[in-house]
C-alpha cells in the first residue's frame, strides 16, 4: 500500500476538525453516545476525503524514455555548443589529478 502524501494528511485532518465542531455546533450533542457517533462519522468522512484525493503521478519523465540516438545525439549538440564558443579542454569537477595520502573521513 502506498504511502499516503502530506497533502492527505492536511485534508484529511482538516475535514475531522471541522466536520467534528460543525456536527457538535449543529446538533448540541451533550451525550457520550452522540460525541463518538460525531467523532466516528468526522473520521469517516476525513478518510474518505484523503483517500479520493488524486495521487501524484508516477509516469517516468522524458528523459528517462529516451534511446541511446536521442542521447548519442544531445551528446552532439552539447560538443558543437562548446565548439562555438570556444571551449577547447574538459575541466575537472573541483578534483586534483594528484590523490593524496589524507583520510577522506568517508566509510
Amino acid at each position: 500500500m502506498p504511502r499516503p502524501t502530506a497533502a492527505q494528511f492536511v485534508y484529511g485532518s482538516a475535514t475531522v476538525v471541522t466536520t467534528t465542531l460543525a456536527l457538535l455546533l449543529l446538533f448540541r450533542t451533550e451525550s457520550g453516545i452522540g460525541v463518538a457517533a460525531v467523532g466516528t462519522t468526522a473520521l469517516a468522512l476525513g478518510l474518505l476525503v484523503a483517500l479520493r484525493l488524486p495521487r501524484p503521478d508516477r509516469r517516468p519523465t522524458a528523459a528517462a524514455g529516451r534511446t541511446a540516438t536521442d542521447r548519442a545525439s544531445a551528446a552532439a549538440r552539447t560538443h558543437q555548443a562548446l565548439e562555438s564558443i570556444g571551449a577547447r579542454e574538459r575541466v575537472t569537477a573541483g578534483r586534483s589529478p594528484a590523490r593524496t595520502d589524507q583520510h577522506s573521513l568517508r566509510r
